[in-house]
């Protein structure tokens, strides 16, 4: 009773009560106003999906481009030897534990379910840019081409973005660890308290719940369809929630460990799960087909990458890159707040260089192999007639596409039953580091949130995922993301103008003097040396 009590007391003397009133009430309301009337509050939300995608896919497109380019200057120019942390601050995780938490918070449980799906809706729905008639061979180069630009280096830089002006102001200059803390070079470290850094304190938090429950709802479909397709287990609405909540339960445990005990230890498990899962596909699958088709489409990604990143479709409606483009930048714009948020908290002691390499070189290359993998593998055996992977979609929904797949391989069960639990590792990690996030900006900032608040956003971000899955389907889904990504399309601009401002202070473009604060010697990758501390 002593402990309980205690944690309480932490709880409530630690909170933000104007960020956590205000975000945890119209989260709620939320919740309330699609249990109440679930068919009109997801119409509600495709009208205002569409209004957005129509009137401002340039603001989605055109900031993912400016976010691109600063990245890549931040990783090849001067300002990459700038340190995270004071000059004696050592990595505080090591490389491989350090990468491991970011793709996984980061590429999250939308790997697992789109890895097999895209490229096969596109080899259906051909995106206009490529131009190839379904079906034919320049369709499936064309599919996989525009699934590895999705999810290649552009998916990466929005949690850059928000990332690195919080870490350089937390563990420089003792900011709070708290999205508001992209202000800091407007306001002062000293001002973070007031309205416009509590606006988009709660803009956050809207954006991490949107965009957690949109992956939760996403995956726990995926898993239920899995259950009914492999076992024949249909369940109902009731069942759906049971196990949305079941799963909840299972990333609060992780939660409830901390970041080295929990959601390292899971991140460090679920890539060799990913890596194993993906080496043997590419062996027991079609290698020859895969290897031939992707590396074309590797090359088109990297030839065409400015053409495709600044494609509106400006000449036909638009629909298609609304519904595909425009809704993956809006979904890792809604993500950035908490996967920022959790890389910066990751990030003391290394360099702006480091992180931002991770993300574009270690992460994509990490991506690219398995969208080949299971993409190709998806089209080929609907090409050659090997598994249903189309009817299958058309029966069970876009969520069933990687269990034919995985049945039509040797030890087809095995590998499905894996892919099952890469499918729940990875909704753990989404979902823990998500409610870490929740927990660090609604308590001013604090790196060690207490237990209580990590349980009270666990249990809200399931019953909304449960919620969107029973009430609205994958058309919700994408809706809510696109909604509550927006607002976060132009505080990223607003960001990228502060670390400029900040890092060229610091570390002048044209002073040909290196500046003593920037950086250490021992600032290089692989000269890490984890501290022994938890949280």
């Amino acid at each position: 009773m002593h402990s309980v009590r205690a944690s309480l007391k932490q709880f409530v003397d630690e909170l933000d009560s104007v960020v956590f009133g205000v975000g945890f009430s119209v989260s709620l309301i939320a919740i309330l106003v699609f249990f109440l009337n679930p068919e009109a509050s997801a119409e509600r939300m495709g009208q205002i999906n569409e209004y957005l995608w129509t009137e401002f896919m340039w603001v989605y497109v055109g900031t993912m481009f400016l976010m691109v380019s600063f990245s890549l200057w931040l990783m090849f120019g001067r300002w990459g030897d700038i340190k995270l942390g004071k000059p004696d601050d050592d990595p505080e995780f090591s490389l491989l534990s350090f990468f491991s938490m970011m793709f996984s918070a980061g590429i999250a449980a939308g790997i697992v379910f789109w890895g097999p799906a895209e490229a096969l809706a596109h080899y259906e729905s051909v995106p206009p840019l490529i131009g190839a008639e379904a079906g034919t061979p320049a369709a499936a180069v064309g599919a996989i081409q525009y699934t590895l630009f999705h999810w290649g280096i552009s998916y990466w830089v929005p949690y850059l973005i928000v990332a690195l002006p919080i870490a350089y102001y937390a563990f420089r200059k003792d900011a709070p660890m708290r999205v508001s803390t992209l202000i800091a070079p407007f306001v002062g470290v000293d001002n973070l308290d007031g309205f416009w850094a509590k606006t988009i304190d709660v803009l956050a938090v809207f954006a991490t719940i949107g965009g957690i429950a949109t992956t939760l709802g996403f995956v726990g479909r995926q898993f239920l369809t899995g259950l009914q397709y492999t076992l024949g287990v249909s369940l109902g609405d009731a069942g759906t929630v049971l196990v949305i909540t079941g799963l909840t339960v299972a990333f609060t445990v992780s939660v409830t460990l901390g970041v080295k005990k929990g959601i390292a230890r899971v991140s460090l498990f679920n890539m060799a799960v990913f890596a194993a899962l993906a080496v043997a596909t590419f062996l027991l699958g079609p290698t020859n087909y895969i290897m031939n088709t992707g590396l074309q489409a590797v090359g088109g990604y990297f030839g065409e990458f400015l053409t495709m990143s600044l494609y509106t479709n400006a000449t036909g409606t638009g629909e298609w890159v609304g519904n595909w483009t425009v809704f993956y930048w809006a979904w890792v714009f809604s993500w950035a707040p908490f996967g920022g948020l959790f890389v910066a908290r990751i990030s003391k002691g290394r360099t702006i260089r480091q992180v931002v390499a991770t993300a574009l070189i270690g992460a994509t290359a990490s991506t690219i192999p398995w969208f080949l993998t299971m993409g190709g593998s998806a089209i080929f055996f609907e090409r050659n007639d090997i598994a249903p992977m189309l009817q299958m979609v058309d029966q069970y929904g876009v969520s069933v596409s990687g269990f034919p797949l995985f049945g039509a391989l040797p030890f087809g069960d095995a590998l499905a039953a894996v892919f099952m639990l890469l499918v729940v590792t990875f909704f753990v990690t989404s979902a823990d580091s998500s409610t870490l996030a929740l927990g660090m900006l609604t308590t001013g900032g604090k790196q060690h949130p207490s237990t209580v608040n990590r349980l009270i956003w666990s249990g809200l971000m399931g019953g909304l995922a449960s919620l969107l899955i029973v009430g609205g389907g994958i058309d919700a889904l994408r809706s809510s993301a696109i909604i509550t990504g927006f607002p976060f399309a132009l505080i990223s601009v607003v960001a990228i103008a502060g670390m400029a401002w900040e890092y060229q202070s610091v570390s002048p473009l044209l002073s040909s003097e290196p500046d003593g604060t920037v950086g250490t010697s021992n600032d290089s990758v692989g000269m890490s040396s984890p501290t022994t501390d938890d949280d």
